[in-house]
Order: structure tokens, then C-alpha cells, then sequence
């Protein structure tokens, strides 16, 4: 068996691998261009790493088309900010052009408050070419290393002249841009495989007259082959100073192939830390899986060994820990329905990242579509609802609820309201420094369409399957008196084990999430999910193991108040999260302004919360389904002397013996018994235990409790018992039951 799993755990395995070196499928069919063809060039959003508020391209007074057309944009563009529109830049397919013209602008103090501001805010110009992003390509000094891309050029930069120590702004109003193709040598068809660009600020001069495009330059002439490398002579952002945008193209046929071309974008030059972040987050999974092996394999099945060969009372009287709590552990907690709420929201994130990464990994998210990843996980969360309301429900039964309705409605609603009110918060202050990523009225309707349109009746469908289901039944049955919780050791202090619980899942992803957080709000690529699916998978085992070894201590120290613990356990490592991203703020981000800091804060915010959500849900039905195991793994025969309940009926007279009835009374002791008998039970009535009485065949109490039975007494009646389950079936009266005894 084993020989066969691991060829399947090897493709797997090299599937990821695979997949972290940016594998993916294309998403869009590619395009030929044969020579002359029109190549449109379009112009995206601003963006600025200080302000993280993108804007129109035309927000700036630059050079316009006769009529600006918007490029259609899914859901996720839009959120993401996106503002595909049409340009002058105008390309001929293999054809270089040198110094084309597009207009010459004089700029007033407003407009030259408008640059400023942006070349202050760092800003960036975003342009597409056949559905590749315009980069800068940097070298490094080491000269065999790779070149680095970074999206988009700058606005302008800040200086000052020579001898000056005035500081001065000056902007890139000359573009050298370079096409890289890959020719069909059989059809000459060629597939654009590259688009980069070397940005240049020059005070452009010219002779005679300004005749628009037919203007000659003096500073760049085609012909006297007079070119554009250097920007010695820069323009100038300053009242009244004439500014002329200007363009070079050249082509450059290249050896990638179009499947290929976003392998360069998407390079990472530091695979080496994401295995060093791997193989220590494996070292925590490997000691967490030893100390559950060792509970499990030795603690556990000695302890339900040796409780399962007890003869005696007394020797269960002397016995302590997870044993003691059966009859309290499977209690429904307090605020049960809110807890109901978190694991079914919990679910449905869980099943929503878990597709999005197959998907990824698998390569259908490709980053030529844009926006695809984010349109993805929004769909996904909307119909995950029905695993959401179906988890829900079934848990809301097994605590003997009734109204799954109610239930149904908090888990559809609670999640989506709590973000969707720090949403609009944002999103008004996005509005307000008239960003482009506001999102629309339209595109806000479209997404109350999707919560409660499609959302909402899944969770109902949902919950209503799932509180159609039989309600789970407990391993053993749990005491109508709450038992007495001992005092806790001080490092069994809830909130000190809790916040304990969250630092090993945090640590196991908290790499992986500085690069995440740098593709954000840095604008960089970030396609390495084979990576990802790996830490997720690192991260699931993680959770589940803390919150087993935890929560197993907490009932050895007989504290049955597991339920909201095991949530919060995991849980907590989303605070580790967000005090992570405070700390990332103020040592990686440059953000000076106080909307974009709200932006930050706010949208961490909401991913701490989801990330709450879902490593509670996992450290949830971790810890719950361990408790199930170990307690109807353990058969429990001394359950009757220690608060079992009713033993189960009452048992006739067995062949005109002398035992007559044998009931169990739950907390309390018989008008029969006399004071001082029931003050041998006094311990366990407190705890809500089980004080069993003994009616002679007469009818007659013998005043005399279970619990204070001499052993030999209580060794007589158990053996009598398990003799008579050996008796031929014939002997046995029909009417009798021993399932308890036998």
C-alpha cells in the first residue's frame, strides 16, 4: 500500500514545486500581428505606495485622445481601482518610430500643483500593451543576475541644478519604448512577448512655428538620427514653462515564446527564503505531531486502558483528569449560537481559499487576467454560503436548538455587515480625495446583489439541509448539574493559553505573509502559489495540533470549558497578524497621510478578521472531534459510580434474587437514606455526580448510597452481573436489558 501512495504523493509534491515557479495558463488567446499592423496602446491608474489611492490616468492634464473610450473591467478591477482607457499612443506592428509628437502643454499653477503633488507622492504611470503591463526594466549591479521589472515609470523626479541647492521637480515628458516579439519563422506572424519602457525628462526646443506632430525638434530629430538618451537637459514642472510629450518605439524580436512571456515579470529571485520558511514551519508541524502521537498513542490509550480494568470505586474516587469531566465536557457552552455563527462563516472561508488555491496552483488564475483573482474569491465566498448555513445548522441542533431560521440568517448577515460597514467607511474616504479607487454606486449594487440575492438564500438552503440532518449524539451523556471547576493552574489561565495557542500557526505563515503584503501595497507580482498552498496545508496541521495538545492539558486539569477555548485559540493568531502588519506599516511602508493610513489599518483589518475565522474553525473541529474520539473511545463502565446518569432503567427481580429494582438518582439522595449516609455523597452531589441507591426485594431502602459501598460490596454486585451475562440467552428473562452490565 505504501509502495503505491508514493508515486501519487510524488506527483503531487512535484505539482507544487511546479507550481511555486509560476506556472500557469494563459487566461486570453493570444494575438498575431503581421508588419504594419495598428498596435493601440491603453493607459491604466496612477499608483503611489505613499498614498495607496490610485487614480485616473487623465486626472493628470496629459495627452489626450480625440475621445476616451473605457475598456470593459470585471468585479475585481473595479475593486482593485483599474481604469482601462484608450491613449494617443499609436503603434505600427515592426515599424520603429523616433520622436513622435503628441501635444505640448503649458501648464498654470494649478496644473503645476497637480504635478507636484504627485511626483511628491511618488506616482507611477500604468500603460497595456496586448494585455502585457509596461515595466522598467532595472539591472543589478551584479551583472549575472536577472533584471529586475518594476511596473509602471515615474511622473517626474525631484533635484536640483548644478550649483543650485534648490530643490526642483521635473517630469518625464520623453517615453523610449521598446516592443519585444517572437516571430512565426513559417507564417512571419509575430506575438508581442514584452513591453518596456526607459523614461526621460527633456526641455524639448524647436525651429520656426509649432505645427503640432510636424513640428521639427531640435532636441530629438529623426532625421539626423539625433535621439533621446540622457536627460541632461530636463524639463522643468513650472508655470508658464512649455512642456512637449514626446515618444520613441523600437522593436526587439526575442527567443520567449508567447505561453512564456509573464515568466520574466514573474520572477522571484528568492525561492531560497520561501524553502528556509517551509522547512521551519515543517520542523513546528513534525514537534506538534510528536507531542499528539505521544498523547494519543501512550497518555490516552494507557489512561483508557487502565479506567476501563477499574474494579473497585474507591479506585475511581483516586483517579483525576480529562476522566472526571465526561459527564460536563459535551455541555453547550455559553453563547452557543454565537459560536454556531463563527464556524459556519469559518466553513465558508475555509472552502472558498481552499478552491481559490487549487485553482491558482493548477494555473487557472493566471495574471493576465486581471482582477480574476479577486473576482474568484468573491464568487467563491457567495456560494460557499451553503456550506456555511449547513455547518451552522448541524452544530445549532446538536446544542438542541430549534430556530435554525435565526441561526441561518446571523450566519449570512454577520460577517458581510461587520466588513461591509468598515467598507463603506473607507470607500467614503476613498471618495473623498477623489481617488479612482472608489468603487462605483453600480458596482456597490452589484455587490448587495451577491450577498443578498445569491448569498443569502445559500446559507438558508443550507441550513436547511443540515438541521434536516440527525443530531449528533454525544459519546456520553452530560449531567444536569454543572460541575465545580477546580482552581487552574496560573499557565491554564485561559487568556494566557490562548494567546500561547496563536503564536505557532502565526509563525508557521509569517513569511509567506511579508511577501504577501509586499505584492499589495508595494505593487509587485506575487504568483507563487504552489508556495502558499504548501504553508496553507503547514497552517491547517498546525492549528489542529495546538489546539489538540492544549486543549487535551485544559480537561486533564478538569476544566470542561473547551468549546470557546478551542476557537479562540487558533484564532488568536490573527491579533498576531495585525500587530505583524502595525509593525510591516512602520518599518516597510512610506505612508505619511492619514487617509491612506486609515486605508491600511482598515483593510488589515478585515483580513485579520478573516483569518480569525478560519484558523478558529479549524482549531475548532480539531479540538471537537478529538473529544469525541477519546471519551467513546474510553468505554467508561465506571460511569454509574461517578455521574453517569441513570444507569438505564429498572431491572426486574432476576430469578427471585434479592436485588430487586436498581435505579440511578441524579444529584440527589432518597427520603430513605439517613443524614449521615448522604454525607458520604456530599462530594459528588456538588459536582452534579451520580448517588445510586439499592432497593431490597422487599421494597425497603436500605439507606445505604452507592458511593459509600465497601469495595467488596461493589465488586460482588459487578461480578454477579457480568456472570449472568454469560449465561445461554435461554436463562435470561426477555424483558431484561444488561446492555450497561454485559
Amino acid at each position: 500500500m505504501a509502495s503505491r501512495r508514493s508515486p501519487v504523493v510524488l506527483a503531487i509534491f512535484l505539482l507544487l514545486v511546479h507550481g511555486a515557479n509560476s506556472f500557469y495558463l494563459p487566461g486570453v488567446a493570444p494575438e498575431d500581428f503581421i508588419k504594419g499592423d495598428v498596435l493601440k496602446v491603453k493607459v491604466n491608474k496612477l499608483t503611489s505606495t505613499k498614498t495607496q489611492l490610485p487614480y485616473s490616468f487623465y486626472s493628470l492634464p496629459y495627452c489626450k485622445p480625440e475621445k476616451i473610450v473605457d475598456s470593459a473591467e470585471n468585479l475585481g478591477e473595479v475593486l482593485r481601482g483599474d481604469r482601462i482607457e484608450n491613449s494617443p499612443y499609436v503603434f505600427k506592428m515592426r515599424e520603429a518610430q523616433m520622436c513622435n509628437i503628441l501635444c505640448r502643454l503649458t501648464p498654470d499653477a494649478k496644473i503645476v500643483k497637480q504635478f507636484k503633488e504627485k511626483i511628491d507622492d511618488e506616482y507611477r504611470v500604468n500603460m497595456i500593451l496586448d494585455n502585457l503591463p509596461l515595466v522598467v526594466p532595472i539591472q543589478r549591479p551584479d551583472q549575472e543576475a536577472p533584471t529586475v521589472y518594476q511596473l509602471g515609470f515615474h511622473v517626474g523626479l525631484k533635484g536640483h541644478y548644478a550649483g543650485s541647492k534648490e530643490e526642483k521637480y521635473f517630469i518625464h515628458n520623453h517615453l523610449a519604448f521598446t516592443v519585444k516579439y517572437h516571430r512565426d519563422s513559417q507564417t512571419e506572424t509575430a506575438r508581442i512577448v514584452g513591453f518596456e519602457v526607459k523614461p526621460f525628462s527633456v526641455k524639448h526646443e524647436y525651429e520656426g512655428k509649432w505645427n503640432d506632430a510636424q513640428t521639427r525638434l531640435t532636441t530629438c530629430d529623426p532625421h539626423s538620427k539625433h535621439t533621446v538618451v540622457n536627460s541632461n537637459s530636463p524639463q522643468e514642472v513650472a508655470e508658464k514653462q512649455e512642456i512637449i510629450f514626446t515618444y520613441d518605439v523600437e522593436f526587439q524580436e526575442s527567443d520567449v515564446k508567447w505561453a512564456s512571456r509573464w515568466d520574466a515579470y514573474l520572477l522571484m529571485s528568492d525561492d531560497q527564503i520561501h524553502w528556509f520558511s517551509i522547512v521551519n514551519s515543517l520542523m513546528i508541524v513534525l514537534f506538534l505531531s510528536g507531542m499528539v502521537a505521544m498523547i494519543m498513542l501512550r497518555t490516552l490509550y494507557r489512561d483508557i486502558s487502565k479506567y476501563n480494568e477499574l474494579e473497585t470505586q474507591e479506585e475511581a474516587q483516586e483517579e483525576t483528569g480529562w476522566k472526571l469531566v465526561h459527564g460536563d465536557v459535551f455541555r453547550a457552552p455559553n453563547n452557543s449560537e454565537l459560536l454556531c455563527v463563527y464556524v459556519g462563516t469559518g466553513v465558508q472561508f475555509f472552502g472558498m481559499i481552499l478552491v481559490t488555491m487549487i485553482f491558482a496552483v493548477l494555473g487557472f488564475l493566471s495574471p493576465s487576467n486581471r482582477g480574476g483573482l479577486m473576482t474568484a474569491m468573491l464568487l467563491l465566498f457567495v456560494f460557499m454560503g451553503i456550506f456555511a448555513g449547513y455547518a451552522s445548522a448541524r452544530l445549532y441542533k446538536m446544542f438542541k436548538g430549534t430556530e435554525w431560521k435565526k441561526i441561518a440568517f446571523r450566519t449570512a448577515v454577520m460577517f458581510p455587515a461587520t466588513v461591509s460597514v468598515i467598507f463603506i467607511v473607507l470607500n467614503t474616504l476613498i471618495w473623498g480625495q477623489k481617488s479612482s479607487g472608489a468603487v462605483p454606486f453600480g458596482t456597490m449594487f452589484a455587490l448587495v446583489f451577491l450577498w443578498f440575492g445569491i448569498s443569502v438564500p445559500l446559507v438558508f438552503v443550507g441550513g436547511y439541509v443540515g438541521f434536516r440532518k440527525p443530531a449528533l449524539e454525544d459519546p456520553v451523556k452530560t449531567n444536569k448539574i454543572p460541575r465545580q471547576i477546580p482552581e487552574q493552574a496560573w499557565y491554564m489561565n485561559p487568556v494566557f493559553s490562548i494567546l500561547i495557542g496563536g503564536i505557532l500557526p502565526f509563525g508557521a505563515v509569517f513569511i509567506e505573509l511579508f511577501f504577501i503584503l509586499t505584492s499589495i501595497w508595494l505593487n509587485q507580482f506575487y504568483y507563487i502559489f504552489g508556495f502558499l498552498f504548501l504553508v496553507f496545508i503547514i497552517l491547517i496541521i498546525t492549528c489542529a495540533e495546538i489546539t489538540i495538545v492544549l486543549c487535551y492539558f485544559q480537561l486533564c486539569s478538569e476544566d470542561y470549558l473547551w468549546w470557546w477555548r478551542s476557537y479562540l485559540t487558533s484564532g488568536s493568531s490573527a491579533l498576531y497578524l495585525f500587530l505583524y502588519a502595525t509593525f510591516y506599516f512602520f518599518t516597510k511602508l512610506e505612508i505619511s497621510k492619514l487617509v491612506s493610513a486609515l486605508l491600511y489599518f482598515g483593510y488589515m483589518l478585515i483580513a485579520s478578521y478573516a483569518f480569525f475565522v478560519v484558523t478558529g474553525t479549524i482549531g475548532f473541529y480539531a479540538c471537537f472531534w478529538f473529544t469525541r474520539l477519546i471519551y467513546s473511545s474510553a468505554l467508561l463502565p465506571w460511569a454509574s459510580v461517578l455521574g453517569g446518569g441513570n444507569i438505564g432503567g429498572d431491572l426486574g427481580n432476576i430469578s427471585g434474587g434479592g436485588f430487586g429494582l436498581f435505579k440511578g438518582v441524579q444529584g440527589e439522595v432518597a427520603d430513605g437514606a439517613d443524614n449521615e449516609e448522604a454525607g458520604n455523597c456530599h462530594d459528588y452531589r456538588a459536582k452534579g455526580e451520580t448517588a445510586s441507591l439499592v432497593k431490597n426485594t422487599a421494597g425497603v431502602m436500605t439507606g445505604r448510597p452507592l458511593c459509600s459501598l465497601q469495595s467488596s460490596s461493589l465488586h460482588f454486585l459487578r461480578t454477579h452481573f457480568r456472570r449472568l451475562c454469560r449465561f445461554p440467552p435461554i436463562f435470561i428473562p426477555r424483558h431484561l436489558s444488561l446492555p450497561w452490565l454485559c
